[in-house]
């Protein structure tokens, strides 16, 4: 019984967490790395570790596309352009946090974020210069991109550590510390 309410509880977790899209916010300061690392931390089979989060980021994505940006598309927007670059880097995330599993320690988990938040910094502002018009594909028009992205990377961090803090001190809450380590869904 304990397993399948922890399993309904890490879901339910994540998919709050990605509610942060929909409420005001500066740019980036959301909760999707920390979902991302908390579904890879939560789920000890693989396949719940990544399909949950993706799925929750991929219909948070279909909402904020066709919904609240639907005026900015020429119909219904199934991928978010640079899709297979944020993707990537969500997925990566979740894999900081399979690295986690079985070790509820701060240093870890806080370098799975800062880790998390460089890692999504780096590629997609790599996807931005490669497929954009706004920088010369130059070395110089790569770095004005990330120079330009640094705003946006200290908010995915802070958004990482603020709501991965919630998201871990809820699941402690919740199902406790040696619940959370060892029964894991």
């Amino acid at each position: 019984m304990f397993q399948k309410n922890a399993q309904f509880g890490f879901i339910a977790l994540i998919a709050l967490a990605m509610l942060t899209r929909f409420f005001p916010h500066a740019p980036n300061f959301t909760a999707v790395g920390a979902a991302a690392i908390f579904g890879g931390f939560a789920f000890s089979k693989s396949w719940k570790a990544f399909l949950v989060p993706v799925m929750a980021m991929f219909f948070s994505d279909l909402l904020i596309n066709n919904v609240m940006y639907a005026a900015f598309y020429d119909g219904f927007q199934w991928f978010t352009p640079g899709f297979g670059y944020i993707y990537s880097a969500f997925i990566l995330s979740v894999l900081l946090g399979k690295l986690q599993q079985g070790k509820f320690r701060l240093f870890g988990l806080l370098s799975s974020g800062v880790l998390s938040a460089i890692l999504f910094f780096l590629i997609t502002n790599f996807g931005s210069w490669q497929a954009g018009i706004l920088y010369p594909k130059t070395l110089s028009g790569l770095m004005a991109c990330y120079a330009a992205g640094l705003p946006f990377f200290l908010n995915q961090l802070a958004g990482t550590l603020v709501y991965g803090s919630v998201l871990f001190g809820a699941a402690y809450y919740f199902f406790g510390l040696l619940q959370v380590q060892k029964v894991r869904a």
